[in-house]
């Protein structure tokens, strides 16, 4: 059964009025590949009109996709409507919803979620039956198929795509639940953080804490003396490295990349995790719709937890093209974002995938960057870094000094840490990963509540490296002290977890890193938490030295004590300075201008900081997994493309 109406390819292309390929070549993005035809002719038929196949043609050729793909991508004919009337093709009964409970939920079912074909449904009172996506592509075949054994048609029905993804979804949810909880920790427990200290690292820890205990009642001035001078030693480590990466930034000279040239573009997969964020569904909802990539090349993935009503609702009352997809995650412990990202994970589409937060304001061109760079940069390049950019830095104090920090980090630091080849820690959103990569690497930890950092250092271990781009996603920071205390004890807690799971066999961690650049990791994850618990114990000792001698009393203040005096007032200044230098140098004038003498503040940003890290410590020990989570609002504030970080971008991948 051919489904023809003209005698030959050229012959439909004229008649659709599409100029064809004998004749003079047309622009590159217009010329139709010849696979396309036989699509083409599928839509005359079914009663699309010329200038809508032409339109689409041009697409696909120009996309890489199928004509199929396009047409429904662009929302010209519903899902449903088209996959009938293949149905009506084919000679098949057609379900446009599913029942979950008919579905066999057997083995290797989820490879269904991302390329939907045929899934087993359980018949109450007959035999089984296979409930089929049908496509153009495949269509003369299945019809060939169905002629020559009509009983096979008995045993078949038509479905869409999302039919069968959507009773699938729901069919294998509780396994599904139980796979994703335990797949890290089932595979390689030494790198999840579901155990806090792991075997003989407990024992170690315990003894060392008990000596220290003891050492204190026994000898407290020289202990102290030298937890004093280890400390001290760790905060001046921090200073240097973001001091290099300082230095470095203002002898850098911009060389652009190379851009390879444009072609068939890859599926992309955009995740985003939301739990109780229905004030923001219509702010992300236009985010992602205005990303400029292909539609029919996305998938978009909104992953909330099924018992979060209110987001489900607003949700289903936006209006959401093909390419979203909403996926429900059965509630279960550990109830934490990195969770709920891992349950989608196995039903990722993309060759490339990228996580976004649910209040995130993306530049619509990061997808393209990202693409770009992959395509530029070596194989081992698994992950791409987007700056984060702070949006409302005028608000108040704390979200002042927010940008300050965002800037120096994402726009200084990071990139520093790229081009050296370094240990990267990941920021928690705007990180685009090669799929396959980011798989095989077991995905997110569930129970680690900074999942990105964790993961940034375990595909550095894994060998892989971590770049960046330009293109910024532009957020809003906390603006009370007490939301954003919440926020940076999960976030201590987890850089806490981190450490502990990669030192939980430090002469492993050294092999597969490097000497050099376990050091950087020790220095960035260990040193920050170690300086941000000692900094008000510094402080401390630097008001009694000084009161001290202005008190006259400098009998009382010997050449050991000046020395240490001396080094932590250079440690206190010195981060401080660095914090400052490196946020306003990563700043555009608009920013700083934004930020204003507010910087002037950063002592008391710090000891919010310390406050923070303190509350970690005790939450590592009593909740552990829980997740603070942050209220997010629609943005108050607009974006500003010419505010868009530039970037070194000669080196993006640390080459």
């Amino acid at each position: 059964m051919r489904l023809a109406e003209y005698p030959d390819d050229i012959a439909f292309a004229t008649a659709i009025g599409i100029r064809p390929m004998e004749r003079p070549p047309l622009p590159a993005d217009q010329q139709i590949p010849q696979r396309l035809m036989a699509e083409a002719r599928l839509f005359r038929r079914l009663g699309l009109s010329k200038p809508l196949i032409s339109a689409m043609l041009v697409r696909a050729g120009r996309n890489g996709t199928t004509l199929e793909a396009e047409m429904l991508a662009s929302g010209a004919i519903s899902h449903d409507v088209y996959y009938e009337a293949l149905a009506d093709i084919l000679g098949l009964p057609f379900r446009p919803v599913l029942d979950p409970a008919e579905v066999e939920d057997l083995p290797g079912a989820d490879s269904q979620l991302v390329e939907p074909t045929m899934l087993r449904l359980r018949q109450r009172a007959s035999a089984p039956i296979t409930a089929i996506v049908p496509s153009a592509a495949r269509l003369d075949e299945l019809c060939q198929k169905l002629r020559a054994s009509p009983p096979l048609g008995a045993m078949m029905i038509a479905t869409t795509p999302a039919a069968l993804r959507a009773a699938l979804w729901q069919a294998g949810r509780d396994r599904r639940l139980r796979e994703t909880v335990d797949r890290l920790f089932g595979a390689v427990p030494e790198a999840s953080a579901r155990i806090t200290l792991w075997g003989r690292q407990g024992f170690y820890i315990g003894t060392m804490l008990t000596l220290l205990v003891m050492l204190l009642l026994i000898q407290p001035e020289n202990v102290l003396l030298l937890l004093h001078i280890v400390l001290g030693l760790f905060f001046s480590a921090t200073v240097v490295v973001r001091g290099t990466a300082l230095l470095a930034k203002w002898r850098e000279k911009y060389r652009p990349r190379p851009i390879p040239p444009t072609g068939r573009r890859p599926v992309y997969s955009v995740f985003v995790a939301l739990y109780r964020e229905a004030a923001v569904v219509p702010q992300l909802v236009e985010t992602l719709g205005s990303l400029q990539w292909p539609a029919a090349c996305l998938d978009i993935k909104l992953i909330c937890e099924a018992d979060d009503r209110e987001t489900l609702d607003a949700l289903a009352a936006a209006s959401l093209g093909p390419q979203f997809e909403v996926v429900e995650v059965p509630p279960g412990h550990p109830r934490t974002k990195p969770k709920a990202l891992a349950y989608a994970l196995g039903a990722a589409r993309g060759d490339y995938l990228v996580i976004y937060d649910a209040e995130d304001r993306v530049d619509p061109m990061q997808l393209e960057e990202a693409w770009r760079t992959f395509e530029a940069g070596p194989t081992e390049i698994a992950c791409l870094q987007a700056p984060l950019i702070i949006t409302n830095a005028r608000e108040s104090w704390i979200s002042a000094l927010f940008a300050v920090e965002y800037a120096g980090l994402f726009r200084v630091l990071l990139p520093r840490l790229a081009a050296a080849r370094l240990p990267m820690p990941l920021g928690g959103t705007s990180n685009h990963f090669r799929t396959r990569i980011l798989q095989e690497a077991g995905g997110w930890d569930p129970y680690n509540v900074t999942e990105d950092a964790d993961l940034g250092l375990r595909l550095y271990r894994l060998g892989y490296r971590c770049g960046v781009i330009s293109r910024p996603t532009y957020e809003e920071a906390p603006t009370q002290i007490h939301a954003w205390l919440g926020q940076r004890t999960r976030w201590f807690k987890g850089w806490l977890q981190t450490w502990l799971v990669l030192m939980r066999q430090p002469s492993r961690l050294v092999r597969e890193m490097g000497l050099g650049p376990s050091l950087v990791f020790q220095v960035l994850v260990g040193g920050l938490i170690l300086s941000s618990l000692a900094h008000p114990l510094i402080l401390g000792y630097i008001g009694l030295i000084a009161w001290r001698l202005a008190a006259a009393e400098m009998a009382a203040v010997g050449p050991l004590d000046l020395t240490l005096f001396a080094l932590d007032i250079a440690n206190i200044a010195g981060s401080y300075a660095v914090f400052i230098a490196l946020g306003r140098t990563g700043m555009r004038l608009e920013e700083r201008l934004a930020v204003g003498p507010r910087w002037l503040l950063t002592p008391l940003y710090w000891l919010l900081i310390s406050r923070a890290a303190w509350r970690a410590v005790r939450e590592l020990h009593s909740n552990p997994f829980f997740w603070n989570k942050t209220a997010h609002r629609p943005a108050r504030t607009k974006t500003r493309p010419d505010l868009a970080p530039t970037i070194d971008q000669s080196l993006p991948a640390g080459e």
